[in-house]
């Protein structure tokens, strides 16, 4: 048995993603980041109650607009919260949201930190950016393209992807 590369870890995890997109009718919604540096990040959670009364994380989507690393954390960090309550969920660092892949390199530990950051702007009322429910969730507008909102000469956004 070989040993997967970090490299190979992230490219695989970027290629196929996980939970990527947005969620109709989400519990809690995050979002991060900015158009002067490019990286930006959404995370859509919705909830459930167990049969013991427990509030937990049903399921967690994101979208991103940001390198190959910051869609590979959002990935496995979406599948990990799963079964969390918000409070576990919110004591993970950028490194356990990240630590299916690998130990990150230097440059790229701020990917970790921008999930870490959507996950507390979802779940944490004290944090700067407000948490938004369900009903601003499923409005048109609530897209992350939307919230860019380009203005001309500024930056290209080029969707990838098959054209048929």
């Amino acid at each position: 048995m070989t040993d997967i590369s970090l490299t190979e870890k992230i490219e695989r995890a970027a290629a196929e993603p996980q939970n990527m997109g947005e969620m109709v009718a989400a519990d809690a919604m995050g979002t991060v980041g900015s158009t002067n540096c490019g990286d930006m990040l959404r995370l859509w959670i919705k909830f459930k109650e167990e049969k013991n009364g427990r509030r937990v994380i049903d399921r967690a989507t994101f979208q991103s607009f940001g390198c190959q690393t910051a869609i590979a954390v959002a990935s496995v960090a979406t599948e990990l919260i799963r079964g969390k309550t918000p409070e576990e969920a919110l004591s993970l660092s950028g490194e356990e949201l990240s630590a299916p892949l690998g130990a990150l390199p230097p440059m790229k530990i701020h990917c970790a930190q921008l999930v870490e950051e959507a996950l507390r702007s979802a779940l944490d009322p004290a944090s700067e950016t407000i948490s938004k429910k369900s009903s601003s969730c499923a409005s048109p507008a609530s897209t992350l393209s939307d919230q860019l909102n380009p203005q001309a000469g500024k930056f290209k956004i080029n969707i990838l992807g098959s054209t048929t």
